[in-house]
């Protein structure tokens, strides 16, 4: 055949398909639309029908990269949002190149020691093909149990594509599953266990982060059929985020949205995710993204992590507490009761500081809350600023000591710290020109006397200097630190950023 016209009674089903399937290599035909339109002349003969689906499949392989494997049978959810069905052959239609829609996630996962694996496999290399096995193959194959579509992307790095939250969630825990031989998603429908050379493989710890659900974050599919667009970015950031909490151990990180409607899914037909509680979505505050603040989540699905429900609202008070930028007082007090409260509920610890921190050698959980006591009471009620800032310093010291410390509280502490400390210089200028003015009725005596000779001997007039911002004569030093709150507003904006900088 030369031409579609050709085609009679006595032209093969072999010829017709050879025909068409040189067109689609030689990209004479990129959709399916235009391959049916061509061959619109011969629709009437029933035997061409199958042909027809076999060139599609063809097509479909050839020009739909990302999406190549997707398949009407077993995609049931994706193929609703991302195919265009054809009237005449609903199992075959034309991808969609621009996704602007809510029911579409997007999760990407990165594997820890992967180059260290890759260099210490280097006289072994069946081990690193049996490792690009899994990362494909298997992946892919997972992904299909969950109605998701896979791609490994630069080395270490995998991309899935989900119609909804649940199944979103699901692959991504599916595949950690698979990496660290562990069984959270516990679903006999969804094998994870490994097979064949895959056993010999090493435990593995995943990073993952998942957005969508969002019709103002669109995705485009390119002419290759690759994946582009702020979701995919966004995918990547939380990744690095769930990289950057914990750079060890297997952490999810989620858009606040896919969180929402992953509830909604589950109001009715729950999963077994739901059924078996096992996932705790944990807020974890807003992060910064080239000028987008995203809500997130951590999918807490370790059962020696669950103890943080317990300081959820602590947490969340602080969240709130930062978003109206009240750093007078609640800020302060709210990160101070959330130290608490995680001192009180982790698991016991005990270490010996660098240096004796106010007469304790040794700091447990119980010396921890005392700790927080003594700073809340200097910020509350000493109104002593300076002194309560440095109890930040201080404990930020400790929990750097602290094994297994939330990551993300350290983060916050870090920050609000930052933010105070910016107040420091000012206030402490602003007190010591009061005391200069005030001496007399501060010091008495001797003390007077040694105030005066004491400015020519820098530390015995710092000294000094200290006992008199505590003096009760220094009148107002609530309002005053509370005007430099106030005067400072702008630099005091706070939100965690993840991303180039």
């Amino acid at each position: 055949m030369k031409d579609i016209s050709e085609f009679n009674d006595s032209t093969s089903e072999y010829e017709l398909f050879s025909f068409l399937g040189e067109k689609i290599i030689t990209k004479e035909f990129k959709v399916f639309s235009a391959l049916k339109t061509y061959i619109q002349p011969i629709l009437r003969y029933p035997r061409v029908h199958h042909v027809i689906m076999r060139s599609f499949e063809m097509l479909k392989r050839l020009n739909w990269g990302f999406f190549a494997d997707m398949a009407f049978h077993s995609h049931r959810r994706l193929w609703k949002e991302l195919v265009i069905p054809d009237q005449n052959f609903p199992e075959a239609g034309d991808l969609k190149d621009t996704l602007q829609i809510s029911n579409l996630y997007v999760a990407m996962l990165d594997i820890h020691g992967y180059t260290k694996f890759c260099m210490d496999s280097r006289k072994n290399l069946s081990m690193m093909h049996t490792l690009d096995w899994a990362m494909n193959t298997e992946v892919r194959r997972i992904s299909t149990y969950c109605h998701a579509v896979s791609q490994r992307e630069r080395g270490d790095e995998m991309v899935v594509v989900a119609a909804s939250a649940t199944d979103a969630v699901m692959v991504t825990l599916a595949i950690l599953d698979y990496f660290g031989k562990t069984n959270y998603v516990n679903d006999p429908e969804i094998v994870t266990r490994r097979q064949g050379n895959a056993e010999a493989l090493p435990v593995f710890k995943c990073s993952a982060g998942i957005t969508g659900g969002n019709t103002q974050s669109p995705l485009i599919i390119t002419e290759k059929g690759n994946l582009a667009g702020f979701l995919l970015n966004s995918g990547a950031r939380l990744q690095v985020r769930a990289n950057e909490l914990s750079s060890k151990e297997s952490r999810i990180m989620i858009a606040k949205q896919v969180q929402m409607n992953f509830a909604k899914e589950n109001q009715t037909t729950k999963c077994s995710l739901v059924k078996n509680n096992t996932v705790y979505f944990f807020d974890t505050g807003q992060i910064e993204f080239k000028g987008v603040l995203i809500p997130t989540c951590e999918v807490v699905f370790k059962e020696e992590e669950r103890y943080k429900e317990q300081f959820s609202e602590e947490l969340t008070q602080l969240f709130v507490s930062i978003k109206e930028n009240l750093w007078e007082q609640r800020i302060y007090m709210d990160l101070i009761k959330l130290l608490s409260k995680t001192a009180v509920i982790m698991p016991r610890f005990s270490l010996t500081p660098l240096k004796p921190i106010h007469g304790m050698l040794s700091i447990t959980n119980d010396s921890f809350m005392q700790l927080c006591r003594l700073a809340l009471k200097a910020y509350t009620q000493d109104e002593d600023y300076p002194l309560a800032v440095q109890f930040l310093r201080e404990l930020i010291e400790l929990i750097d000591q602290i094994p297994g410390y939330d990551r993300l509280i350290m983060d916050y502490v870090k920050g609000v710290a930052v933010k105070y400390e910016l107040l420091l210089s000012d206030y402490e200028s602003s007190i010591d020109k009061e005391i200069e003015e005030k001496a007399v009725q501060i010091y008495q005596g001797q003390y007077q006397k040694a105030y005066h000779a004491a400015k020519n001997a820098v530390g015995i007039y710092e000294k000094l200097i200290t006992m008199g911002r505590k003096s009760p004569v220094i009148s107002k030093k609530k309002v005053l630190w509370f005007n430099l709150i106030k005067a400072n507003q702008d630099q005091l904006n706070f939100t965690l950023y993840s991303g180039k900088k």
